[in-house]
Order: C-alpha cells, then sequence, then structure tokens
C-alpha cells in the first residue's frame, strides 16, 4: 500500500506518528499546502522509529482536484488518505478517482439546508455529493471509504457490532459524545480552545442536525431517504452519563455524518447524534450566528475579501499545539437500545475514552485528534492486508466489525493498544 495523506494538521500529524509503528504500508506521503508543515510531521513520525525511511513530505492545494490526482499519480499512490477538514471532500475525492486510487476519510462532502423549511427538512445532506458518484466508484473497482474517524467511523463499527452480535432488534442507534476535557493558560486559568478544528465545529453545531427514522421510511414505501428530517440546533438536551470518571454531561442534537450512513447498512428504528457541547461553547456557536461570523462567504473588510468563519478559526489556538495545556479525557460511543439476541430488552453503550496524559505521554498528541486520528490508520491496515475489501462508496458499518475492534484493542506489536468498552444499563 502507497499512501498519499493530504493535510499535516492535528488529525494528520497524530496518524503519521501512529501509522510509522506499523508495516503494513510501503509508502506514506504526507502532503500539506504548508511544505514546511509537511516536513515538520514526516520529521517527528520518523523519529519515533530507528532507520524509517518510508515517510516523505510534498505539497499540495488541497482544493485542486487535478493537482491531487497529479500528486497521487507522482507518488504511485494506491490510496488517497483525507485528513482536511471537510471543505475539501470533493476535490480529493475526485482526484483519487481520476487517478485510479482507494479512497478514505474522516468527514463527508457538505450539507446545504432546505431553502425554505432548514428546521424540518433536509436538502442536500452531508456525503449526499459523494454518493452520487458511487457507480463511478463500483465502474472503477476502488474503494471509497467515507466517514472512517472516531465519529463517525468508530462509532459506525459498533452500530454493526451491534446489530451482528447484541441486539435481535435496534430501537436506537444513538451515538453519545462527552468529554471533561479543560485547557488552562500559561498561568493556569481555564481558557476557551477548541480540541479540533473551530471551521468544523461551527459548521457541524449551527447546521440543522439530521434524525432518521424507520417509520418515516415505510410512510414513503421504503423509501431510506424519506427517513431524514432536521430539526433546530441544540434540540432535545439530555443528561448522559459517560464512563470512566468522566460523569453526566448534557448533550444535544448535532449534524453529523453517522446519521447519514448507519441507516443504509444497519436495521434500526431511530438514528440520532447528540454531543456534550457544554453550555460555554453553545453560547460561543450561539453569539457567532447572531453576529454573522458564522458566514463563510467572503466580505469586504477595508478592501480585502475575507471569510468571517475563517477569521473566527484562525484566532484561536491551533487544536494541535493545545495539548501540553490540556487535562482529562473524551469518549466517543454509540448509545444501543432495543431487544438483545437472548429476546429481553436491552440498553448498551460501546464506547472508546482517550485521556489527554496518555496520549499527549505515548504521542505526543493531543487526545480529541489522536482519538480521531487511529481509526483510520487501522481501517487503512485491514484494507491493505485485504480483511476488508470491496468497490464502490461505503461507510465503516458495511464491513465485518470483529477484525476492526480486535485490532484496536490488541497489545502492541499486534495491535494498536487502544481497548474499548461496553457497558450494558
Amino acid at each position: 500500500m502507497r499512501i498519499l495523506m493530504i493535510g499535516a494538521g492535528g488529525v494528520g500529524d497524530a496518524a503519521a506518528r501512529i501509522a510509522v509503528e506499523r508495516d503494513f504500508f510501503e509508502l506514506l506521503v504526507v502532503a500539506d499546502h504548508d511544505l514546511a508543515r509537511a516536513k515538520a510531521t514526516v520529521a517527528a513520525a520518523c523519529a519515533r522509529r530507528e532507520g524509517e525511511s518510508r515517510l516523505v513530505a510534498d505539497q499540495v492545494d488541497a482544493s485542486d482536484g487535478a493537482a491531487v490526482a497529479a500528486l497521487a499519480l507522482k507518488h504511485e499512490a494506491t490510496h488517497v488518505f483525507n485528513a482536511v477538514d471537510p471543505r475539501f471532500v470533493m476535490p480529493i475525492f475526485r482526484g483519487a478517482l481520476a487517478a485510479g486510487a482507494g479512497y478514505l476519510d474522516m468527514a463527508m462532502s457538505l450539507s446545504q439546508r432546505h431553502p425554505d423549511d432548514p428546521y424540518s427538512q433536509v436538502h442536500v445532506k452531508l456525503g449526499d455529493e459523494q454518493f452520487a458518484m458511487a457507480g463511478e466508484w463500483e465502474s472503477a473497482g476502488r474503494l471509497a471509504l467515507l466517514g472512517m474517524g472516531v465519529e463517525p467511523g468508530l462509532s459506525d463499527v459498533f452500530a454493526r457490532y451491534a446489530a451482528d452480535h447484541l441486539f435481535s432488534h435496534i430501537e436506537e442507534l444513538g451515538t453519545r459524545d462527552g468529554a471533561n476535557l479543560a485547557v488552562y493558560d500559561e498561568d493556569g486559568n481555564e481558557t476557551f480552545a477548541p480540541g479540533f478544528s473551530m471551521w468544523t465545529i461551527i459548521e457541524e453545531c449551527l447546521n440543522p442536525p439530521v434524525v432518521w427514522e424507520k417509520a418515516r421510511a415505510d410512510a414513503a414505501g421504503g423509501d431510506l431517504e424519506a427517513g431524514f428530517s432536521t430539526l433546530p440546533a441544540f434540540s432535545e438536551p439530555e443528561v448522559f452519563d459517560f464512563p470512566e470518571g468522566i460523569g453526566p454531561v448534557e448533550c444535544v442534537h448535532v449534524e453529523h455524518e453517522e446519521v447519514l450512513l448507519m441507516p443504509r447498512w444497519v436495521d434500526a428504528e431511530r438514528v440520532t447524534f447528540k454531543y456534550g457541547l457544554g453550555e460555554e461553547l453553545i453560547t460561543i456557536l450561539r453569539t457567532l450566528h447572531t453576529l454573522g461570523l458564522d458566514r463563510t462567504d467572503p466580505v469586504n473588510v477595508k478592501g480585502v475579501q475575507v471569510s468571517p468563519r475563517d477569521v473566527v478559526a484562525a484566532v484561536l489556538p491551533d487544536p494541535a499545539t493545545i495539548g501540553p495545556r490540556m487535562k482529562g479525557k473524551t469518549c466517543a460511543g454509540l448509545w444501543v437500545t432495543g431487544t438483545g439476541k437472548d429476546g429481553r430488552p436491552r440498553r448498551t453503550y460501546l464506547y472508546h475514552v482517550s485521556d489527554n496524559e496518555d496520549t499527549m505521554r505515548e504521542y505526543g498528541a493531543q487526545c480529541v485528534v489522536w482519538q480521531t486520528a487511529v481509526n483510520p490508520v487501522v481501517a487503512l491496515e485491514l484494507i491493505a492486508t485485504g480483511v476488508w475489501e470491496g468497490s464502490g462508496v461505503r461507510g465503516p458499518e458495511s464491513f465485518d466489525a470483529v477484525p476492526f475492534l480486535d485490532l484496536l484493542k490488541a497489545p502492541k506489536p499486534e495491535g494498536y493498544g487502544s481497548p474499548w468498552g461496553m457497558e450494558d444499563r
């Protein structure tokens, strides 16, 4: 396997540090618009393994599909790994296909609100542009694996595992994400600094969240697409108790890829995503929206065209740099309710916890980006070894979950040494 990874930000940098410990690939090209940043990632990763020479740095404009294709062909890449924010999904997606390479991402093509009824009806959904090209990927005999981070990604793997091994009937697949993370300034005072891209946080949290309900689909004659609907942002708050000392966190509906992926391959009555944002972040997001600072279209500022959202993201700390000032844990997981294999009611939370102290000590990466980065590397190894195979545009829940979960939790060097958990409640 020869991998072209586009993006040397927090997640890309962590992915390189994780991947360098494994032997499944022949080449890993780290490409970024900032060549110096790509070189720094390569140097840091190679320093983790004596004599390492499989990683190289290069430069690319991720917004230019032709440039992505040319770079993939230059390095004879068999797979393109998209590690940048979702604005660049489609040019990278098309560039990989043009180069005849496989593809993997951690976030899907962007949505567009319904022009007349955004808080009830869907319009262009997350991933729609990619699924529209499924036939082209099938014809090319190439696999495009969408949403293979932690959420989406590991949560989708959990959905497959629950359906195959734990439940005979699923009422709800409910992704629930929460943390007790805190970031401190140089004086030891707690400060605001998001754990991943603020641009993406704004996109996810202010868009109308999507839910999927089988009853809606059945009422439309079994049309899966008819099962999707939207809600106002921050709807239906609930307090969810997270494991390993994190405790109760209020979670609200957020637009997320799991809801658009899981119903395609896993049978359930309802699919939701709720995120523990916290009162401070919700207040900040509402203020940004009120002031128009969540807008992505450029505005004229003293003769210069700037995107308000880009400015907000630029003035906040880079998520890749806050690890040394961060404390706590983050939890990604799937809350599944329904009927167990024994015919009795069952309520199970499948989860993965990442402790910032551990990831900083072992990888020099803060826990949020590390937890996101480990899962695509595991998936690439399964693809490289032929355990996961296929063609077309697919989600993680379309593959057998057991090999993934076993490889993730197995001690090093056989696996990745990152156990997952399960609680019946």
